[in-house]
Formats: C-alpha cells, sequence, structure tokens
C-alpha cells in the first residue's frame, strides 16, 4: 500500500520551517536544499521524485474536460458538457466550468427568471458542491 503523503504545500511548508529551525541554531541552507533534505525525510532520491509522487497520490478530478454530464444546479437538472476543470490547493476541491446544453433557470420566483447557460463552481471529489442554497442543498451536484 502506497502511504499517502502531504500535499505539495505541506511539504514545502515543511522545508520551510527547517529552514527557520536550521537558521536559529547558526546553520544556514538553501530552498533547494532544505526541499530536497524533506525528499530523504519521507524516504525519496530527491525533491522531483517526491513531487511527482505527491501529485500522483492526490484524488483524481470527478470529471474531465469534454466530457458529457447530467446533475443538478440549483435544484435544475441539467445536461452539459465540461469545459474546465483546474484543480485547487484545498484537498479534494475542483473548479470546473460546465455549459448545459439548455440554459437552467437559476431563479425560483415565478415572476422572474435568469437563465444561465454556462456556470463555474467548485466540487469535491464526488462531484458536489460545498456551497449550499438557503433551504440546504448543494449548488452543484453531478451524476458522476
Amino acid at each position: 500500500m502506497t502511504p499517502v503523503l502531504p500535499s505539495i504545500e505541506a511539504l514545502k511548508d515543511q522545508a520551510k520551517r527547517l529552514r527557520t529551525s536550521l537558521e536559529t541554531s547558526g546553520r544556514k541552507i538553501g530552498h533547494s536544499q532544505a526541499l530536497e533534505t524533506v525528499a530523504q525525510q519521507h524516504g525519496f532520491r530527491d525533491w522531483n521524485t517526491l513531487r511527482a509522487r505527491a501529485f500522483s497520490n492526490r484524488p483524481k478530478a470527478p470529471v474531465n474536460v469534454g466530457e458529457t454530464v447530467r446533475g443538478e444546479y440549483l435544484g435544475q437538472p441539467f445536461t452539459g458538457r465540461i469545459l474546465g476543470v483546474g484543480e485547487l490547493a484545498a484537498a479534494d476541491r475542483y473548479r470546473i466550468t460546465v455549459r448545459f446544453d439548455k440554459p437552467v433557470d437559476v431563479v425560483t420566483f415565478d415572476s422572474f427568471s435568469s437563465y444561465r447557460q454556462r456556470v463555474h463552481c467548485v466540487v469535491d471529489g464526488t462531484g458536489t458542491s460545498p456551497q449550499k442554497t438557503s433551504n440546504g442543498q448543494p449548488h452543484m451536484r453531478l451524476s458522476v
């Protein structure tokens, strides 16, 4: 079983703390040397190997660019295509752009409508947004 590694950001913070700690005791090292030392502490040959493994250990995005998806956006059912996927620094969070096949009315009032055909939102690895509407439902819920 492959051990779960900290995020790249956490590993860089570890190298920064190592440098600071060594500087207070009178031993000064460069940033790259600190990164190499952190890699060796985690059992890797060098920083590049550790970095590659840390990225490969991360959860995979629930969708890919060009993929056809269906789900609910603000409680309205939709089908659409993924135009963009970006990984966020927060663990298991992805910014996605979806183009709906048919515009979705994002307003629940009978006397007013506001249609959206392209939306950007954040989802987790299950395709569900952490942001919620006033009734507690996720903004986006993909059927993955």
